[in-house]
């Protein structure tokens, strides 16, 4: 989960492999159980012309947890799935919560729901139109809190893709979008459907053959009023922060920075 609070320990998972040709595919990241963001994206997604969605992490942990994963699920195989710090949360509890809204989160999902997320795999690979064999993962291909971001140093981008085939790289987690050229790999971060920082909406990205990153807009007033029949206890400072206003680029960049390794 990308928010802006301390890190947690790296948790290595497992990976998966799926080559299905050369495909147009939408990526959805750090939804964080916001409903009507996800419904505002799925929207726009219907008419990009897209064969595959993939959700790369961070999906339920927020005020609407079970109706975003039924949402998904709802879709089929259409979805493609990868596991981010957020949901290993969900199932994997620990005495020290990143967020309030993780352990409330948690509850409400069924066991069936709780096995799906235990299932999901680290990273995934899809062979797409014009960029080859991509990866997608959630921080970084080796786990699931490792932070690099766009202004991060070339050493710290060859530290977390070492060992890695792919000249494409796609992963979420610090909720800004970005398309950069790191040791001539191309790293795309959609930024977060449900938890944007920088700038308001549900911000996602389509793939194939080039890269577009997007933003779709709802109505905000009409948002909060959806999000608060989830039953979340603290909704109203979760919608202050998220919904109604959003953490600029510089606040973020200034929290998630020393997490990179940089300098000081």
């Amino acid at each position: 989960m990308g928010k802006l609070s301390r890190g947690r320990t790296p948790v290595p998972l497992r990976a998966r492999s799926v080559h299905s040709g050369g495909m147009r595919v939408a990526v959805l990241s750090d939804i964080h159980g916001h409903l009507p963001a996800l419904d505002a994206a799925l929207a726009d997604v219907a008419t990009a012309g897209v064969d595959r969605i993939v959700v790369t992490g961070d999906i339920a942990a927020g005020p609407m947890p079970v109706p975003v994963l039924e949402r998904l699920l709802g879709l089929g195989e259409r979805v493609v799935w990868v596991r981010g710090n957020g949901d290993r949360e969900l199932y994997e509890p620990t005495p020290d919560p990143p967020d309030p809204v993780v352990p409330w989160a948690a509850a409400q999902l069924t066991d069936a729901l709780r096995a799906h997320l235990a299932g999901l795999p680290l990273t995934v690979t899809l062979d797409v139109d014009g960029l080859g064999p991509t990866l997608f993962c959630h921080a970084t291909p080796r786990n699931d809190t490792e932070v690099a971001l766009v202004d991060s140093a070339l050493a710290r981008w060859a530290e977390v893709l070492a060992d890695r085939p792919e000249q494409t790289v796609v992963l979420g987690h610090t909720h800004m979008p970005f398309a950069r050229l790191a040791n001539r790999v191309l790293v795309v971060n959609p930024g977060s459907v449900g938890m944007p920082y920088g700038r308001s909406g549900a911000h996602w990205a389509v793939l194939g053959p080039g890269v577009e990153l997007r933003r779709s807009t709802y109505d905000v007033a009409a948002a909060c009023a959806v999000l608060r029949t989830g039953g979340y206890p603290g909704v109203e400072e979760w919608l202050d922060a998220y919904v109604r206003q959003t953490f600029g680029d510089d606040e973020a960049l200034a929290v998630f920075g020393p997490r990179d390794g940089r300098q000081s």
